[in-house]
């Protein structure tokens, strides 16, 4: 293990906290306090849906009533857009980047006509249509103003750096293969970043050396991988953790109605009766019930 750790809480306040956010700040805090390090707090709110400044005061007092408590200065993502609006101008610089012209439908399409199922945790994965697009018929969409994205070309990412690996507590060493997952959404014309770049970006500069977080990210961390690559950015320990899941063994989140911390401090639930609660339902394989 390294030291000083790092880890870090980083929700996205689109909701109310739920149990599922109480499992992966703990999981943060107590990696940190284990080792004698820090857990940093981020807000990921770089969708205008996140940008609710109730959710981000139920946030805080949630996080109070539980006690849990962070080091250092709060990070909240839509005071850094600036920063990632560089960094893809960097990589555009670079010849890192192509811009995509395609909607979800058309790449809908697309696949099923390949005959291609979407991925089971990062979905469709991109077939690199306007990559191939001639560069005038690119130039004159552009001059017009067409909505459009950018896009991480892998192949390129990947004669850059090859397969680097990087380590998960769980389940050991793992080699990056930049290409495996499609060429992945960096920016919009809307927002300068996506998720992808903001998390590794950050987790950079928060001095992140142990990122603790779902197993449902796992494939999401090669993406990563190959980001920090390409951007020459420190590689962080993983711990991919179990999920809290339903009798019938659906992950609980915000969109599903999972039971908010709120609402079951409303109940009359305590700090200890919730973390009591919690950790039967780690015991019990993860599923949660009340």
């Amino acid at each position: 293990m390294r030291h000083p750790v790092t880890t870090r809480f980083a929700p996205s306040p689109s909701g109310p906290l739920h149990v599922g956010h109480l499992l992966a700040a703990l999981s943060a805090r107590r990696l940190a306090d284990r080792h004698g390090g820090r857990c940093v707090l981020r807000i990921e709110d770089i969708d205008a849906r996140a940008q609710d400044p109730h959710w981000v005061e139920l946030m805080h007092e949630d996080l109070d009533w539980l006690g849990l408590h962070f080091d250092g200065e709060t990070m909240v993502q839509s005071r850094r857009m600036p920063l990632y609006a560089a960094t893809l101008h960097e990589l555009h610089r670079r010849g890192l980047l192509y811009p995509c012209f395609c909607t979800r439908g058309d790449i809908r399409a697309q696949l099923r006509d390949m005959g291609r199922a979407p991925h089971a945790t990062l979905g469709y994965l991109y077939p690199g249509t306007c990559k191939k697009l001639p560069p005038d018929l690119v130039a004159e969409r552009l001059a017009a103003g067409l909505p459009h994205c950018w896009r991480l070309d892998m192949e390129r990412v990947q004669d850059l750096i090859g397969c680097p690996t990087w380590h998960d507590l769980r389940r050991g060493t793992q080699r990056c293969v930049p290409t495996l997952y499609g060429d992945v959404v960096l920016g919009r014309k809307d927002f300068p970043a996506s998720y992808h770049l903001a998390v590794v970006i950050d987790d950079a500069a928060q001095g992140v050396n142990l990122v603790t977080r779902g197993r449902d990210l796992f494939d999401a961390t090669h993406i990563h991988r190959a980001i920090q690559g390409v951007l020459g950015l420190p590689v962080p320990l993983y711990d991919h953790h179990m999920l809290l899941c339903d009798n019938e063994g659906k992950r609980l989140a915000k969109r599903d109605g999972a039971r908010s911390i709120a609402s079951l401090r409303e109940a009359g639930m305590t700090p200890a009766g919730l973390l009591d609660s919690l950790a039967r339902a780690l015991e019990n394989g993860g599923i949660w019930r009340i």
